[in-house]
């Protein structure tokens, strides 16, 4: 409902009302393809160039509990062997997988070890339960940037390479993914 209604929005869960142009075409759930977004490109194993790891939910996870921060699933040995065998894919940029968490979903063509390639969409299964921090007001507040586009966000991290974890890590919540087929 978010990419669709930013303001006064009726509690509804009909999405075909919150269009300013009259009830929204019955494909894709209600939503025109402008909402879909890019495909992103991932591995199904991790290798040199495709490193940033999307998971599912931890076992154990509860709803409404906080569970760790994103610099801790990043750095503590505990945490990375309880999402051992939880990755879903691997994704080249670590600025796309925070992207595809703040939006909740998107879709991946995933590239399997045999080499063969689906398109899959990844939709939300649940969160750290961190609060949401916002990398781009991060960067303004360090003087960084001026704008907190995604274009001058990722211009920063070309240019700082050395500080994107500093930048990742300023959001503690990490959204955790389920696979869906696409149809």
């Amino acid at each position: 409902l978010s990419l669709l209604c930013l303001f006064n929005c009726p509690a509804t869960s009909d999405l075909s009302t919150l269009s300013p142009f009259g009830p929204l075409p019955s494909w894709v759930g209600g939503l025109p393809p402008a909402f879909l977004g890019p495909v992103l490109e991932g591995w199904r194993v991790a290798n040199a160039d495709f490193s940033v790891p999307l998971y599912q939910p931890p076992l154990g996870l509860a709803k409404r509990k906080p569970w760790y921060t994103r610099q801790e699933i990043d750095t503590l040995a505990s945490v990375q062997a309880a999402l051992k065998g939880r990755e879903i894919a691997f994704l080249a940029d670590p600025v796309d997988a925070l992207v595809l968490q703040i939006q909740g979903s998107g879709r991946i063509r995933i590239t399997q070890p045999d080499g063969t390639q689906a398109t899959v969409r990844l939709a939300f299964a649940g969160s750290t339960e961190q609060p949401y921090k916002s990398v781009g007001r991060w960067l303004i507040d360090q003087g960084a940037v001026r704008d907190a586009s995604w274009p001058a966000i990722k211009a920063w991290v070309a240019q700082n390479p050395s500080r994107v974890n500093e930048m990742l890590w300023s959001n503690p919540r990490t959204v955790f993914f389920r696979e869906e087929a696409l149809s």
